[in-house]
C-alpha cells in the first residue's frame, strides 16, 4: 500500500469499526432485552455447532429456542468481525506514520480480547449481573477508544476557560458511572421496579435495601440469573439509584451545555448539541417507564447512552484550557486552535 494512502485507509477502517461497534452494542442490548442472552448455552458455538442447529440433543436442561439462539449467534458473528477489524488497526498502526494511534490500538486489541472472555463468561456463569454489566461497559469503552483514534489527528481544540474544561471532565465521569448503573439495572432486571414517574411505587422515597442492591443474590441450584434473583426492595434500590443518577447527569451535562451556549462559534454549537442529547436521553428514559419498557424503546435508551458518551468524549477532546494551551503552544499536536471567550 502506498505510504500516502495508509492514514486514509486506517481512518476509514477505524470509522467502519466504530460504526460496527455501535451496531454490536445496540444489537447486544436487543439480545439481552429480548431474553435471548442465554439462547446458546455454550460458547463459542451454539449447542456444539458453528451454526445454529435445527434440533439438538445437547443440553436437555436448556432446550433449543431457535429465534433466541439465532439472535445470540448473529451478535457473536458481528463481534467476531469487529475483532478482526481491530486487529487490522493494530497491524496498520505499526507503521511510523501512524505512531500516534499505537497506544490506543494496543488498548483496543487487549480490550476486545477481554470482551470475548466476558462474552464467554456471560454464558458459562449464566448471566451473572457483574459480567453482563462489564460486557456492556466494555462495548462502550471500545466505541470511545475508536472515536479517539478516528478523531485524534484532525480534531481542533477550542480554547476555553479552565472551569469549562473541568465541567466537561466531570460530566464525562458522571455519564460513565450512570452507564454502569444502567447496566446494573438491566442485568438485575430492575427496570420495571418503579412503574410510575416521578414517584416510585407511589412514593417519593420508596422502601430500599442498599446493601443487597450492590451484590447479586446467588442463583437457585442448577439455575441461572435470568429474570433476576434479587428481592423486590433491592431491585427498587437499583432502579431508584439509576433515576437519581439520571437527574444528576441531566444537571451536569445541562450545566456544561449552558456554559458552552454562552460562548461563540463551534463551542456554542457543541453546547446546543450536548444539551439536546442529554434532554432527549432523559425523555426516552421517562418514556420507557410510562410505556412499561417496550424493547424498541429500551434499545433506543441504550443507543442514547452511547451517543451521549461519545459526544462528551469528543467535547473533551476539543476543549482545552486557554492558559494550558498557550503555555504549551509550541508542542501542541492540535491544529487551528481558536480562542473562545466565555461571556459573563
Amino acid at each position: 500500500m502506498p505510504f500516502a494512502t495508509l492514514p486514509k485507509t486506517f481512518r476509514a477502517t477505524a470509522g467502519a469499526a466504530l460504526l460496527l461497534t455501535l451496531c454490536v452494542s445496540m444489537f447486544g442490548a436487543y439480545v439481552r432485552l429480548s431474553d435471548a442472552g442465554s439462547g446458546c448455552p455454550d460458547w463459542p458455538g451454539c449447542y456444539g455447532k458453528a451454526l445454529v442447529p435445527n434440533t439438538t440433543s445437547l443440553y436437555p436442561e436448556r432446550p433449543l429456542v431457535l429465534h433466541k439462539a439465532r439472535k445470540e449467534m448473529v451478535h457473536r458473528y458481528a463481534a467476531g468481525t469487529l475483532g478482526l477489524l481491530l486487529f487490522g488497526l493494530f497491524v496498520m498502526s505499526r507503521k511510523p506514520v501512524l505512531a500516534y494511534a499505537r497506544v490506543h490500538t494496543r488498548a483496543l486489541l487487549l480490550l476486545v480480547i477481554f470482551q470475548s472472555l466476558l462474552g464467554m463468561w456471560t454464558v458459562t456463569l449464566r448471566l451473572h449481573p457483574l459480567i453482563v454489566m462489564g460486557h456492556l461497559v466494555g462495548g462502550f469503552a471500545v466505541a470511545a477508544l475508536l472515536l479517539m483514534v478516528w478523531l485524534e489527528p484532525r480534531t481542533d481544540r477550542l480554547q476555553v476557560g479552565r472551569g469549562t474544561v473541568a465541567a466537561a471532565r466531570i460530566a464525562l465521569a458522571v455519564v460513565v458511572m450512570q452507564i454502569m448503573l444502567g447496566g446494573w439495572t438491566s442485568a438485575n432486571y430492575a427496570a420495571t421496579s418503579c412503574p410510575d414517574f416521578p414517584t416510585c411505587q407511589g412514593e417519593w422515597w420508596p422502601q430500599m435495601n442498599l446493601a443487597e442492591a450492590l451484590w447479586p443474590a446467588p442463583p437457585p441450584p442448577a439455575g441461572d440469573y435470568e429474570g433476576g434473583t434479587l428481592a423486590g426492595e433491592s431491585r427498587t434500590t437499583i432502579h431508584f439509584m439509576h433515576r437519581l443518577g439520571a437527574v444528576l447527569t441531566l444537571l451536569l451535562v445541562g450545566g456544561l451545555a449552558w456554559r458552552m451556549v454562552r460562548m461563540a462559534g463551534m463551542a456554542r454549537a457543541w453546547g446546543v448539541w450536548l444539551g439536546t442529547v442529554a434532554v432527549l436521553q432523559f425523555a426516552v428514559g421517562v418514556a420507557n417507564i410510562w410505556l412499561m419498557f417496550p424493547v424498541g424503546m429500551a434499545v433506543a435508551h441504550n443507543g442514547g447512552a452511547a451517543l451521549l458518551l461519545l459526544s462528551l468524549v469528543t467535547a473533551n477532546l476539543q476543549l482545552g484550557s486557554i492558559a494550558r494551551i498557550n503555555h504549551h503552544s509550541s508542542s501542541s499536536p492540535w491544529r487551528g486552535q481558536a480562542a473562545i471567550k466565555e461571556n459573563g
